[in-house]
C-alpha cells in the first residue's frame, strides 16, 4: 500500500466553481496524488498524496501554473549573537527543511531573519522553536502571534474595496452624464457630441483596464488551462460593449456608445465580489471565535520563580498558575488548589464544574473562583481546543455528496453560456432584426447587447458557494454547541436516519454503579450503620460495586473503620472483622453457603432483582442484617433526550451486554422502543448490521472501546465525548459534553443545514435557468444583468449565514 500524506493549502485568486474544478483537475494529474478537494468558501485545497513520489514544491508549482496563488505569511525574528556568514547559512538551510517554509533571509547587520511560510503547514510557534533547536537565541518574544492566512484574506478584501472605490469614482459621473443626456437635461450629452464621446472614453477606460484588469488576467489563465471561468464571461461581456463603442467615439461608425455599460458591468461585479468576500469571511466566524478563546500568555513556575510567557512557549510538565477570572492556557491536571470552572466553550453548557487536585482541566476554559496550579499535559496542537479546531476545519474543507451535481454542471457551465450568447447574437442579427430596427437601434447593436446580457447575467459562483458556505456555518455553529462533525458527509447522512441505537452503559446511564436502596432486617441497626459496616469491609476490595458503597458512604459523611482479617471470595463477595463484629458482604450464593438456614431476605431480594438492580446481602455476626441495592442509574437528561427523539419520529433501541432483566428495567425507565440485551462486545457490530439488513438507516450512539466496531458499522456513528479516544475516532460525530440531548441537536442542525443547502442550490439553478433565457430573449439589458449576477452570490452566502441564528 502506497504511503499517504495530507496537506492543506490556502489558495488565492479563485472566483467561481470553475476555478475549483480547474485546480482539482490540474493537481490530480500529478503522479502520486491520490485525492484533491478544493473548497471555494474557505479557499483551501486539501491534497492527499504519496510524499515519496511527489514533492510539496511540485504541487505548489502546479497550482501557480494554473493561475492561482498560495496565501503566505511572513515572520520576522530577532536573534542575538549571530555574527558570521556561516551561521546565517546554517540558519537558512535549517529552517528551509521545515515543510511550508518558502524562503528565509537572514540579515547579519540587524541580526534579524525574515521567514516566508505557508500558515496551514507550519506555525510561528514551530518556527521559533526550530530557530532555538538550531542553537540560536531569540530576543524574547512578548507580542501576540498573528493569523497569517487571515491577514492574507484581509489584504484581498481591502484590494477589492480599493478597486470598487476607484470604479465608483469613474463610473458614477459617466452614468450620470449619460442619463442626463438621455432625459434631455444636457442636450449636448449624446453620441453625436465630440466632447461627450471623448469624456466618456476617458472615464470608461480606467475602469475597463485598471479596475477590470484582474478579469482579463483570470480569463487568460483560465483559457490557457483549457477551461473557462467567470472571468472569461466578464471579460467577454465588458470588452464587447467597450470595443464596440471605440469606432463610434472616433467617428468610424454612427450610432450609440455603450461605454457606461462596460463600466457599470465591471463596477457592479466588483461590488458583488467585495460583498461576497465580506460575507464569506463571516462564514468562518465560529472558527475565529474558537481560536480567539486561546489564552495568549501563561504564568509558569520555573526555577522557583513565577514568570509570564506566551502560551506557545509552555512545555509539557510545566507548572502553570491560574488565578480567578483567568483562562487555562493549556490542558493539564490540578496539582494544587480547588475552584469551579466554566466549560461552556467546550461543552455548550454554562453550569460551572468543580475542580480539585487530580482533576483534568482544558485549555481556554474559565477559572471562576480559586487560584489553582496545574501541570501541563497537552500543549500546542495536542490541546483539546486545537483538536476541535482541526476537526471543524476538516469538516468545513470536505465535500458533501450533494455538491456533486453542482460540480458536474459547473464543469460545462461557462462554455454553454458562451454558446448561448453566440446563438443569441446570430438569432437577433440574422433571423429577427425587425424588433431591433423598430426600437431605434441597428440589428447588430441589438444582437450585441443581448449577447452581452447573456454573458454577464450567468453566475457559476452561486453554484460553487451554495454547499460549502452552508457547511462552514453549520459545522461552526455545531462546534459552539459542543457537537463536532468530522465531515460534511455526516451532516448529510444525519437527515436519512430512521433508527437510533443507544448503548446503555455510559451513554444512557452514568456508567458508574450507585447505591439506590437499603433495606433493613435487623431493627437494632440503622441504614447508615449497616452502610458503614459494609463499606468498611469493601475498603479492601477493587470491585466497582464496592466502589459504589464507598462513594455512598462518602456522600453521607460516614467515617469508615479499618477492617481486619479481610477475605475475598471470587464471584461471591468479601468478609472481614469491623469494630469487633464479623461482617460478610456478598451475593445470594455466598449467603446460601455460609448461612444456609437464613432465608428472610428472599422476597426483598427478588423484588430488587426484578427491577434490574444488583444486590449485596450484608451479614452481621452470622445473621443477614440487610440488603443494599446497587444500579447503574440513568443520566439526568436521558429520559428527556429519548422522548425528544421519539417526538421527532425516530425509533429508539437500546443495545447492551447486560442481562435481560437489567436491560428491561433500564429500558422501561428510559422509554426506548426496543431492547437488545446480552450482546457480547464483538457482537455489537453484527447487531447493527442485522438492523441495517431489515431496512433501517441506523445511527449508533456509544462511548466505550466495545462500541467502536458498532460505531464504524452504523450508517452514522455518534460518540459521547466523555468516552474513550478510540470511540471518538470511530465516529463521524462527537458529542463533547456527553449529554444525550446533543443527539437531537445534531440531527436538527443537520436538517437545517441541508435545508439551507437545498435552498441555495435551488436559487443558483433557478436564477441561471430563468435569467439566461430572459437575457437571450431581450428582456434584460447588460447593466441589469450585472446587478443580478452580483446579487446572486451575495444571496447564497447571506442565506447560509442565517444558520448562525438557527435554534437547535
Amino acid at each position: 500500500m502506497s504511503e499517504s500524506k495530507q496537506i492543506v493549502l490556502p489558495i488565492t485568486g479563485m472566483t467561481c466553481a470553475n476555478c475549483v474544478a480547474t485546480i482539482e483537475r490540474s493537481v490530480k494529474k500529478l503522479p502520486g496524488v491520490q485525492n484533491t478537494i478544493v473548497n471555494l468558501a474557505s479557499e483551501r485545497a486539501v491534497v492527499d498524496f504519496n510524499p515519496t513520489a511527489l514533492s510539496l514544491d511540485t504541487i505548489i508549482s502546479r497550482i501557480e501554473n494554473a493561475g492561482y496563488g498560495i496565501a503566505t505569511g511572513e515572520l520576522e525574528v530577532e536573534i542575538s549573537h549571530i555574527g558570521e556568514t556561516s551561521d546565517a547559512i546554517r540558519l537558512e538551510n535549517g529552517l528551509k527543511k521545515n515543510e511550508g517554509v518558502i524562503s528565509v533571509i537572514v540579515n547579519l547587520a540587524s541580526e534579524k531573519a525574515k521567514i516566508q511560510y505557508i500558515p496551514t503547514l507550519v506555525s510561528q510557534q514551530e518556527l521559533r522553536h526550530q530557530v532555538k533547536a538550531l542553537g540560536f537565541d531569540l530576543i524574547e518574544f512578548t507580542g501576540e502571534t498573528t493569523d497569517a492566512e487571515a491577514d492574507a484574506r484581509t489584504v484581498e478584501i481591502h484590494h477589492q474595496l480599493t478597486m470598487l472605490i476607484i470604479g465608483l469614482i469613474f463610473t458614477i459621473p459617466l452614468l450620470a452624464l449619460t442619463m442626463l443626456g438621455d432625459f434631455g437635461v444636457l442636450p449636448n450629452a449624446t453620441s453625436q457630441t465630440a466632447w461627450f464621446k471623448w469624456l466618456s472614453l476617458a472615464l470608461a477606460t480606467p475602469v475597463q483596464f485598471y479596475v477590470g484588469w484582474q478579469y482579463y488576467i483570470g480569463a487568460y489563465k483560465s483559457l490557457r488551462n483549457r477551461s473557462a471561468n467567470m472571468d472569461v464571461l466578464i471579460a467577454l461581456g465588458s470588452s464587447a460593449a467597450y470595443f464596440y463603442s471605440l469606432p463610434v467615439v472616433i467617428g468610424l461608425l454612427p450610432g450609440q456608445m455603450y461605454l457606461e455599460t462596460s463600466a457599470v458591468i465591471i463596477t457592479l461585479i466588483r461590488l458583488g465580489k467585495y460583498l461576497e468576500s465580506k460575507a464569506k469571511g463571516s462564514t468562518s466566524e465560529a472558527i475565529k471565535k474558537l481560536m480567539a478563546l486561546q489564552e495568549k500568555t501563561a504564568k509558569v513556575v520555573r526555577d522557583g520563580k513565577e514568570i509570564s510567557i506566551p502560551t506557545d512557549e509552555v512545555e509539557k510538565g510545566d507548572i502553570v498558575l491560574v488565578r480567578p477570572g483567568e483562562k487555562f492556557p493549556v490542558d493539564g491536571v490540578v496539582v494544587d488548589g480547588r475552584s469551579t470552572v466554566d466549560e461552556s466553550m467546550l461543552t455548550g453548557e454554562s453550569l460551572p464544574v468543580e475542580k480539585t487536585i487530580g482533576d483534568k482541566v482544558t485549555g481556554a476554559t474559565l477559572n471562576q473562583q480559586g487560584s489553582v496550579k496545574i501541570e501541563a499535559t497537552h500543549v500546542g496542537k495536542e490541546t483539546i481546543l486545537a483538536q476541535i479546531i482541526k476537526l471543524v476545519e476538516d469538516a468545513q474543507g470536505s465535500k458533501a455528496p450533494i455538491q456533486k451535481l453542482a460540480d458536474q454542471v459547473s464543469a460545462i457551465f461557462v462554455p454553454i453560456v458562451i454558446a448561448i450568447a453566440f446563438a443569441t447574437f446570430i438569432v437577433w442579427y440574422f433571423l429577427i432584426p425587425a424588433p431591433a430596427i423598430s426600437a431605434g437601434i441597428t440589428p447588430f447593436t441589438r444582437a450585441l447587447i443581448d449577447a452581452v446580457a447573456v454573458l454577464v447575467v450567468a453566475c457559476p459562483c452561486a453554484m460553487g458557494l451554495a454547499t460549502p458556505t452552508a457547511i462552514m456555518v453549520g459545522t461552526g455553529k455545531a462546534a459552539q454547541k459542543g457537537i463536532l462533525f468530522r465531515s460534511s458527509e455526516a451532516l448529510e447522512q444525519a437527515k436519512k436516519i430512521t433508527l437510533i441505537v443507544l448503548d446503555k452503559t455510559g451513554t444512557l446511564t452514568k456508567g458508574q454503579p450507585a447505591v439506590t436502596d437499603i433495606s433493613m432486617f435487623d431493627p437494632i441497626l440503622s441504614k447508615d450503620q449497616l452502610l458503614k459496616l459494609a463499606a468498611s469491609v469493601e475498603r479492601g476490595s477493587e470491585h466497582p460495586v464496592g466502589e459504589a458503597l464507598l462513594a455512598e458512604a462518602g456522600d453521607r459523611g460516614i467515617q469508615l473503620s479499618e477492617p481486619s482479617g479481610f477475605l475475598s471470595y471470587p464471584g461471591e463477595g468479601v468478609a472481614a472483622e469491623v469494630d469487633g463484629q464479623k461482617i460478610a458482604v456478598g451475593n445470594q450464593h455466598m449467603m446460601e453457603r455460609i448461612l444456609p438456614n437464613d432465608t428472610s431476605y428472599q422476597s426483598t431480594l427478588e423484588e430488587f432483582q426484578k427491577s434490574g438492580k444488583t444486590t449485596l446481602l450484608v451479614a452481621v455476626d452470622a445473621k443477614v442484617a440487610g440488603v443494599i441495592a446497587v444500579a447503574d442509574v440513568l443520566k439526568e437528561n436521558s429520559i428527556i433526550a429519548v422522548n425528544e427523539l421519539k417526538k421527532m419520529g425516530y425509533q429508539i433501541a437500546m443495545l447492551t451486554g447486560d442481562n435481560l432483566n437489567t436491560a428491561q428495567a433500564i429500558g422501561r425507565q428510559a422509554g426506548v422502543d426496543r431492547i437488545i440485551a446480552e450482546v457480547l462486545p464483538d457482537g455489537k457490530a453484527s447487531q447493527i448490521k442485522e438492523l441495517q439488513q431489515q431496512g433501517n438507516v441506523v445511527a449508533m450512539v456509544g462511548d466505550g472501546v466495545n462500541d467502536a466496531p458498532a460505531l464504524a458499522q452504523a450508517d452514522l456513528g455518534m460518540a459521547i465525548g466523555t468516552g474513550t479516544d478510540i470511540a471518538i475516532a470511530s465516529a463521524p460525530i462527537t458529542l463533547i459534553n456527553g449529554d444525550l440531548q446533543g443527539v437531537a441537536k445534531a440531527i436538527r442542525l443537520s436538517n437545517q443545514t441541508m435545508k439551507t443547502i437545498r435552498q441555495n442550490l435551488f436559487w443558483a439553478f433557478f436564477y441561471n435557468i430563468i435569467l439566461i433565457p430572459a437575457a437571450a430573449l431581450g428582456f434584460m439589458n447588460p447593466m441589469l444583468s450585472a446587478a443580478a449576477m452580483a446579487f446572486s452570490s451575495v444571496f447564497v452566502v447571506t442565506n447560509s449565514l442565517r444558520l448562525k441564528n438557527a435554534r437547535i
